[in-house]
């Protein structure tokens, strides 16, 4: 399925971002976000490396991470069940005397000794609040052509409402970043990191060491901005489609943005597909008498109502009579006879009871939290 001919190893940080979705965080990870009708937020940077030819990947979670151990199980559908690499889970109680990481530091402390025994000579490090398609061969290319010590990929954007006390910003002088700035507020389009690096497998084992004497927590405010004149720290420009989740508000625009098909196929192209946990859920039944509009709905469902506007992940009910309109449903949530819904996020095993309305607006969705009944 994937050959593994890139001289890199993955790691990636699913608790990074928590903060910014406190309700879909409440019982797992960011990377375990569900995403776009039948995924999770970690499937896109996890198949982007491993259609890579990256097949060595360490996922280092901090809490609330059993969601994320039963989504990812063996790593069998990205094809990281392997007797040397594949798919390392790294939790935070390794040691009686680890305790639960406060920055990126401390957490690749624990893999010291990990990255001390592998092979490959590049290290990619990503966290998984960001949907992208992307192949890390052409970061590793321009990261070698230019001699650097850290290549940082970002984007030009406008910094999100969600991220304005949780942002990393880029200067640049020909293509050396210059100043890294933390948190920043300035409007306009700006170098948006996507918190995506690469390094060299020793130049990271010596700086963390360093860092870990020295009691620093952070890779970025701590290393690298405070080292910009000794490290060469390049950039690299993603051009391509992302969908970064910065809020609440963000998630919901997100999924959306989806049912526009050039989004949709600039997340999806044919020759970089997106793995996820298969189900093996029976195809979508659809009622005679059912309406469905420009809506993207998941393998399982049965859909008797009106759906307009939608994304419906796997196992969602709409019985007949219920109307479902602008709204993101999680698994199996069921909407009864005769209720109206719109502009809403559901979480998993919702149930919305007969003829109850919920009702949001396009800047504030309605959210119901997982196993909720309204």
């Amino acid at each position: 399925m994937v050959k593994s001919n890139t001289d890199a190893l993955g790691i990636i940080f699913p608790n990074a971002h928590d903060s910014l979705v406190q309700e879909l965080v409440a019982e797992r990870t960011m990377a375990s976000v569900p995403f776009g009708g039948r995924y999770r937020l970690i499937d896109f940077v996890l198949s982007s490396m491993v259609n890579s030819g990256i097949s060595n990947v360490s996922i280092v979670v901090k809490q609330n991470y059993h969601s994320l151990m039963d989504h990812l199980g063996s790593g069998r559908e990205w094809d990281l069940t392997r007797k040397r690499g594949g798919l390392n889970l790294v939790p935070p109680y390794a040691e009686a005397n680890v305790k639960l990481y406060r920055g990126r530091v401390e957490a690749l402390a624990s893999l010291v000794e990990f990255l001390e025994d592998q092979k490959e000579e590049f290290v990619i490090m990503s966290d998984s609040d960001v949907a992208f398609n992307f192949d890390f061969n052409e970061l590793i290319a321009a990261h070698v052509a230019s001699q650097a010590d850290v290549t940082v990929m970002y984007q030009r954007s406008v910094i999100p409402q969600g991220l304005k006390e949780d942002n990393y910003t880029l200067k640049l002088q020909d293509g050396r970043v210059t100043e890294l700035l933390t948190n920043d507020y300035r409007p306009g389009v700006q170098n948006l990191s996507m918190n995506v690096y690469i390094i060299q497998r020793e130049s990271l084992i010596a700086m963390i060491k360093d860092a870990s004497i020295r009691g620093l927590l952070y890779f970025e405010k701590d290393i690298l901005a405070r080292n910009l004149e000794l490290l060469n720290v390049q950039g690299f420009e993603y051009t391509g489609y992302t969908a970064r989740i910065a809020d609440r508000k963000s998630y919901f625009e997100e999924n959306m943005r989806l049912l526009d098909p050039k989004n949709l196929d600039a997340l999806f192209p044919e020759d970089k597909p997106v793995y996820t946990k298969v189900h093996d859920n029976a195809p979508t039944r659809y009622a005679m008498d059912c309406q469905v509009k420009n809506s993207m709905v998941a393998d399982g469902c049965i859909i008797e109502g009106e759906v307009e506007n939608c994304v419906l992940f796997r196992g969602v009910k709409v019985k007949k009579g219920a109307k479902v309109k602008n709204c993101v449903l999680m698994q199996n949530t069921v909407v009864e006879a005769g209720a109206e819904v719109e502009y809403a996020v559901t979480d998993k095993n919702v149930k919305i009871t007969a003829d109850k309305k919920l009702s949001g607006t396009d800047t504030f969705p309605v959210y119901v939290a997982k196993g909720h009944t309204v």
